[in-house]
């Protein structure tokens, strides 16, 4: 497979990148679906692909600038009375989001907790109190994944696509000044990753045999590597550990994991540096505590079923791509291409002309969507 990558800011300049397809029993079956997107000519999504780069042009100016913009939108439509007229209370958002806002001064301490206290080094910290503002506000006018929220029904397409942004940029951010953050003090540990996933790609029901592949593989990521993209909605085994920071949940939370059932040609790629229990003692201690988590919850670690882990797909050759095999001279050089232009896998490929640097970008976007925005309102 080659993935031509493009520089968002000088279209003429690209870079191939080859990656080596695993042989098995499942990539034969993804392979044909990925083929599928290509040759369909599904949209591949551009808003929310590349994560954790902090030398993107897409940095933490550009992105609270496009959350003010999709703020500002939602505004507008509130002030047409629309939804005041469906019976919905008035939504008019007073909040507005610069560097200062969502990211705590780099001029004070930057580093690891003290003694638990992730205040007494607060330098460049996200502050959650913004993104969770940010946050409710997408949750209040999108709904949940079981309803879409009413004021989103009633929305026009500018609307919707701007209360979609909300969380896109909401997460981007987030991974960003994760990045940035690691950069002051621990560059080596930054986590760059790539999401490759199309609008309304088909999804299949993954085989039995399939799921051998997550205890294969379980939590391991290499630099380069090409994963399965989590193809449903819902929180997964160790989303919940890590969010209860290890601690035993009831029933009810038990019963909110999803364990992954489908699979679609869509595909994530790993550039942080490798994470592996062969590597990594603290990954493998980390894997333990999780492992008797799942006991102690009532999962069998070693139940297939769960899909614990990834299921790896393939491995850029980062020589022959970057001429290097160092995550951060790769980064470095990746930073300039942050535009996924062509996908070629075998016999197949497509072109994917259009980026968010074009200023009919957010159009294009739109009219792509309209189907999708259309059936939200009749339903």
């Amino acid at each position: 497979m080659i993935i031509t990558y493009r520089n968002p800011r000088n279209l003429n300049e690209t870079l191939d990148v080859h990656f080596n397809i695993e042989k098995n029993y499942f990539t034969d079956r993804w392979k044909q679906e990925l083929k599928n997107l290509l040759q369909s000519n599904y949209h591949l999504e551009k808003n929310y692909c590349f994560m954790g780069f902090v030398d993107s042009p897409r940095n933490i100016t550009y992105l609270t600038n496009k959350i003010n913009e999709a703020i500002a939108q939602i505004n507008r439509f509130n002030a047409t009375q629309t939804w005041q007229q469906a019976g919905l209370d008035d939504y008019h958002i007073n909040d507005h989001f610069t560097n200062d806002t969502v990211m705590w001064d780099e001029n004070l301490p930057i580093g690891k907790s003290v003694n638990g206290d992730d205040m007494a080094t607060p330098g460049c910290r996200l502050k959650h109190d913004a993104m969770n503002r940010l946050h409710r506000y997408f949750e209040d006018l999108q709904g949940e994944a079981w309803g879409l929220s009413k004021y989103y029904k009633v929305a026009d397409f500018n609307t919707k696509y701007a209360i979609r942004q909300l969380n896109d940029l909401c997460h981007e951010l987030e991974s960003w000044v994760s990045a940035y953050r690691k950069s002051k003090f621990e560059p080596e540990w930054q986590r760059p990753s790539q999401i490759n996933t199309w609008l309304n790609a088909p999804r299949k029901d993954l085989d039995d045999e399939d799921y051998q592949l997550f205890l294969q593989n379980n939590f391991d990521r290499e630099c380069g590597g090409v994963y399965l993209h989590w193809a449903q909605v819902g929180k997964t085994h160790i989303e919940v550990y890590r969010d209860e920071d290890g601690a035993d949940v009831d029933d009810v939370i038990c019963s909110t994991i999803n364990a992954l059932k489908y699979y679609t040609g869509e595909f994530d790629i790993e550039w942080g540096q490798d994470v592996t229990e062969a590597l990594s003692p603290w990954h493998v201690e980390d894997q333990k505590q999780f492992r008797d988590w799942l006991s102690r919850n009532n999962f069998d670690p070693s139940d297939p079923k769960l899909a614990l882990g990834y299921i790896k797909i393939g491995q850029c050759d980062m020589q022959k791509s970057f001429n290097t095999t160092d995550p951060q001279k790769i980064w470095s050089i990746l930073s300039n291409y942050l535009d996924v232009y062509k996908i070629t896998i075998d016999d197949v490929s497509n072109t994917f002309d259009y980026v968010w640097s074009q200023s009919d970008f957010v159009e294009k976007q739109i009219e792509v969507m309209k189907p999708g925005y259309i059936w939200s309102s009749q339903h």
